[in-house]
């Protein structure tokens, strides 16, 4: 057999533990010929493909580092257009690849679903920072996000404590709160904000005032999709090219707009953004990438294609990728992490 390995959408700590599993699962158990696929889909979509050969002295070493040895676009969709699916297609037909690993969020998945229609076999494994992906219960990149969040929040603790001041951390998630509910958890946040619960100004104000009347800091996590009542989430920017042009950001200098008027204290903001991306991976998404690797590579030499590697309980599966494409995760309104925050006193702007 000779397969692909792309890695999709945004980067993400063990992205490289799982090319490394995959292809060393293939390498040794079927002897499979395995050929890296550069900058994502991308790689398929220019004049001519863009690879490299894996073989084992090429991916050992590469467990613990972040970002992605191959390489990897947010933008590349080689569905936009018949022309550009139909050159993908002729791309994968000339490499001789008998099946695709693809590696990514959502719209990777979505993207893979595309394609595996079209008559390439593909296996998908999720990859997401954000842990957003349906019927998955933990992707990896997640854990050491909420692990560079946490670090930042106590830092801010400390600071915010000097100064009396109310501290606002941003972090990524786009349209779930994943990141920031943990982080803020973790990092002993007062008050929670995520894209699920639309928040009160004046309940994330009361929780301050309040603070400030026993000489208290405070700390509030908002996720980057987070709203006020009645309003809308912050847009940063569009990128009209790319499969999710949305770009959010700044919500936590909005809400800080919105809360200096009605406090004594100095209210400060702080967007973490592409640092929650980077850095080497934690030893749980490093073992929790070589199990994907690992399971992905099982799928292929089963012949079970078009289906996406998951995690339920502890329970490593698959799941169709129709059942994936274009959906997204959310916290649930009855999670039991949001009874924990309010039982312990913790404001998620409700009010």
């Amino acid at each position: 057999m000779r397969i692909g390995v792309l890695t999709g959408g945004g980067d993400c700590p063990g992205l490289n533990a799982v090319i490394r599993a995959v292809t060393k699962s293939l390498l040794r158990q079927c002897g499979a010929e395995v050929i890296g696929i550069r900058n994502g889909f991308a790689g398929l979509m220019g004049e001519v493909p863009q690879t490299r050969p894996l073989d084992w002295d090429s991916v050992s070493g590469i467990l613990m580092q972040g970002g992605t040895m191959l390489g990897t676009s947010n933008k590349a969709n080689p569905l936009r257009d018949e022309a550009t699916a139909e050159q993908a297609m002729a791309h994968a037909r000339s490499l001789g690849l008998d099946a695709l690993v693809a590696i990514g969020g959502d719209g990777t998945m979505a993207i893979a679903h595309g394609i595996a229609q079209r008559g390439l076999p593909i296996v998908g494994v999720p990859k997401t920072i954000d842990n957003d992906i349906v019927g998955c219960e933990r992707s990896f990149g997640f854990d050491t996000a909420v692990a560079t969040v946490t670090e930042a929040i106590e830092r801010l603790q400390t600071t915010g404590q000097s100064h009396g001041r109310v501290m606002i951390v941003e972090t990524m998630g786009r349209y779930a709160g994943w990141i920031a509910l943990e982080a803020g958890l973790a990092g002993a946040a007062d008050v929670i904000l995520l894209p699920e619960i639309d928040y009160s100004v004046e309940a994330v104000a009361a929780v301050c005032r309040e603070r400030e009347r026993r000489g208290r800091h405070s700390l509030v996590c908002i996720g980057e999709g987070a709203k006020p009542r009645g309003g809308a989430m912050t847009v940063e920017r569009r990128v009209a090219d790319s499969p999710d042009p949305v770009r959010l950001g700044g919500v936590a200098h909005a809400l800080r707009e919105q809360l200096q008027p009605l406090l004594e204290s100095e209210v400060r903001a702080t967007v973490l953004g592409h640092v929650q991306r980077g850095g080497t991976p934690t030893p749980f998404d490093r073992v929790l990438a070589t199990q994907f690797g690992n399971e992905a590579a099982q799928l292929v030499m089963a012949g079970q294609f078009n289906r996406m590697v998951t995690l339920q309980g502890e329970r490593l599966a698959s799941l169709p990728l129709a059942e994936v494409a274009h959906q997204s995760r959310q916290v649930p309104l009855d999670h039991p992490l949001l009874r924990t925050a309010r039982q312990i006193g913790v404001s998620l702007g409700e009010g």
